[in-house]
């Protein structure tokens, strides 16, 4: 079987490409796949890491402001199609799975067309732009939130609820294996893992420098390990730098977290966004998390996932409006919680968020898809 994977820009949309496209792998070792995304999207790094062709096309989203841009990228909307036709009239897949993301369009849509089974996965409670103008194209529309088809216009039937895909090795191993593997010294009693998205968030940043200042520098029993992002590497590494926090030799700065998987199982407590793929994976792994979730996306739905975990005492949360001025409020949870008092709260809260895990998605995700590839063969 062939089959090709698309979804871009951030990690919350290739992730999942790559834990389904995994799956495929694993229950179908002769199955091919190659990916198609942007050229300047985190799929360029991710996707070669995990071994597969990397496929272009040209699409970019609109902006909400008036904007010359706009133009480029309605242009983009009607004629990307034709180039992605193009990718899949040499690959020649027999199914085409996009999780979202602007490159999603234009190749589901090109694969619909040509009569190639086709699917979505939407991680997020509130449907993407991609998913909402493919969703009368595709065969299936898988879903995280069994609310999102309350955003969508399409049959029912398609839409099939089955929770987040994770890539394989979140909950694989023990805390005690990870932090073997990784080779951090017992000296480090807690693990504190924080990070703000595969592009970064400037706020989020500033908010954790605060906590390595004010805490984890006071603090040698802990390892803290903190990913800027692409974006802001550079700023934040100046700041970090500026700071003295350079010197100290349980701080780790790094641009992006390759081995999540691992890294999450070391970790004691987290410190991260809530995009839905985030959540799904801190349930699996039953971490004791704090949310600050971006304000600066639809809906606000991170908010709303973050809240539904916090009201559980599944998780902390904060906005960013709450961490000015040295960000305080985090740094007194973050105390509270690496500290001996704080570890009856650390340990209800793993357990509460573990009852948000989807354990079975990436194999309800391939028996699906295996029955899409069968029915339309029948026709």
């Amino acid at each position: 079987m062939r089959v090709l994977m698309t979804g871009g820009g951030t990690g919350g949309h290739v992730n999942p490409a790559l834990a389904i496209a995994n799956t495929i792998q694993q229950n179908d070792p002769e199955a091919v796949i190659a990916y198609v995304g942007t050229k300047k999207g985190i799929e360029n790094k991710l996707v070669p890491k995990a071994g597969y062709p990397l496929y272009y096309v040209e699409v970019q989203g609109l902006r909400r402001s008036i904007s010359p841009a706009n133009l480029k990228a309605a242009y983009l909307a009607a004629t990307s199609p034709l180039k992605a036709r193009k990718i899949i009239d040499e690959f020649k897949p027999d199914l085409v799975v996009g999780t979202g993301g602007y490159v999603c369009w234009p190749v589901v849509k090109a694969a619909s067309d040509m009569g190639i089974p086709t699917a979505l996965h939407e991680s997020n409670a509130i449907a993407g732009v991609a998913v909402k103008m493919l969703q009368k194209h595709v065969d299936r529309i898988y879903l995280n939130f069994e609310k999102t088809g309350e955003s969508l216009n399409c049959d029912p039937s398609k839409l099939m609820k089955v929770g987040n895909p994770i890539l394989g090795g979140f909950n694989a191993m023990t805390r005690e294996e990870a932090r073997a593997k990784l080779g951090i010294p017992d000296r480090y009693k807690y693990i504190l893992l924080s990070y703000a998205g595969s592009m970064g968030a400037e706020k989020v940043n500033d908010a954790v420098l605060c906590v390595m200042r004010d805490f984890t520098a006071k603090h040698p029993e802990v390892y803290h390990i903190h990913a800027t992002g692409a974006i802001e590497r550079e700023l934040c590494g100046s700041q970090f730098r500026e700071m003295g926090l350079d010197k100290y030799e349980n701080i780790e700065l790094v641009e992006y977290i390759y081995d999540m998987p691992l890294k999450m199982a070391a970790a004691d407590l987290t410190i991260n966004r809530a995009g839905a793929m985030t959540v799904s994976e801190l349930a699996v792994t039953g971490k004791s998390a704090i949310f600050i979730p971006s304000p600066n996306v639809a809906e606000n739905h991170q908010y709303k996932n973050a809240k539904v975990l916090a009201d559980a005492d599944a998780a902390a949360l904060f906005e960013e409006r709450e961490l000015t001025d040295g960000a305080k409020p985090l740094v007194e949870e973050v105390a509270r919680l690496l500290s001996p008092e704080g570890e009856k709260i650390a340990a209800a809260r793993r357990a509460n968020i573990r009852q948000f895990a989807v354990e079975d998605s990436n194999k309800l995700i391939y028996n699906d898809l295996m029955k899409l590839v069968a029915e339309k063969k029948r026709k």
